[in-house]
């Protein structure tokens, strides 16, 4: 089960990053956590779901392709589990 929570929560820090830019401050105060149970950031970063940009002298946390592919693989997901009703993840 915590698998399936750490895995929605990494979904939904893709979701709340690509909506708009987000600076590597901003990032880490919404997301950072001292819990081992629930690592999402980490396990976003670790697994290549984001990155850190520099952008001027801000630093800013972009979805990567790999976070897209994810992303669009829940849609798809939600697609079936909706019985071909289109539902909107982003």
């Amino acid at each position: 089960m915590a698998d399936s929570v750490l895995e929605d929560l990494i979904i939904h820090l893709l979701e709340w990053v690509a909506k708009q830019e987000r600076t590597y401050e901003e990032v880490i105060d919404a997301w950072r956590t001292s819990c081992p149970k629930l690592p999402v950031w980490e396990d976003a970063n670790d697994r290549g779901l984001i990155v850190i940009a520099h952008n001027n002298e801000k630093r800013i946390v972009t979805v990567t392709p790999a976070g897209f592919a994810l992303l669009d693989s829940q849609k798809i997901r939600a697609l079936g589990h909706a019985g071909g009703r289109i539902l909107s993840i982003r």
